[in-house]
């Protein structure tokens, strides 16, 4: 049986020992870095023209505090923290540039996204293969290929399912006289070629 002297030595140190218990248990650490995500230009970082504007979005789960391009900071938005959306002016010097772009969250975890950017005015090229009229049918096919990837092939206005690349085949079947087929590259970049 414990002395009384020991009781009140136990009573007075269980508080202690209960609030270091609990107020660890309170405190959270965050160790989520923050995400950078690119909206534009599209195409994983090529453009047709050298100025253009470079829009995005960091995500992170309490709160972007800064963003910064070439170490330079840019604002964000105060109603967008856990999504602060982002845009900068840029210039790119020669046929290639490269922009480091960071964002760091209120405990301190930074990310960095190196985001390197090609200029592209090159269109893409649309060589048809075989071309069969049945009546009012008309039946496609060939090949669109490109200097960095052909991202979408349009037919009479029906976007085909095609794996964006450098070498693009495709078919399509469509009604009317002839068949107008469109490439359009990573960079925006268009050509229209019309099949008879």
């Amino acid at each position: 049986m414990r002395s009384s002297a020991a009781r009140l030595l136990i009573a007075a140190a269980l508080p202690l020992a209960l609030g270091s218990v609990l107020s660890s248990c309170a405190r959270t650490v965050d160790t989520f870095k923050p995400r950078i995500v690119i909206s534009s230009p599209d195409g994983g970082g090529v453009s047709r023209q050298r100025n253009f504007t470079v829009q995005g979005y960091a995500l992170d789960d309490i709160g972007v505090t800064r963003l910064s391009v070439d170490g330079k900071a840019i604002p964000i938005p105060a109603n967008s923290r856990k999504i602060a959306n982002f845009q900068f002016k840029t210039v790119v010097q020669g046929s290639k540039g490269q922009f480091t772009i960071k964002a760091t969250d209120a405990a301190g975890n930074e990310s960095t996204l190196v985001l390197p950017i090609s200029v592209d005015a090159v269109n893409p090229a649309i060589k048809v293969a075989q071309f069969e009229r049945s009546g009012n049918q008309i039946r496609v096919s060939g090949v669109a290929t490109d200097n960095t990837r052909v991202v979408q092939i349009i037919v009479d206005g029906n976007r085909l399912n095609i794996t964006p690349g450098p070498r693009v085949q495709f078919y399509a079947e469509t009604s009317g006289v002839y068949a107008d087929v469109q490439a359009i590259d990573a960079a925006g970049n268009s050509t229209i070629f019309r099949a008879r």
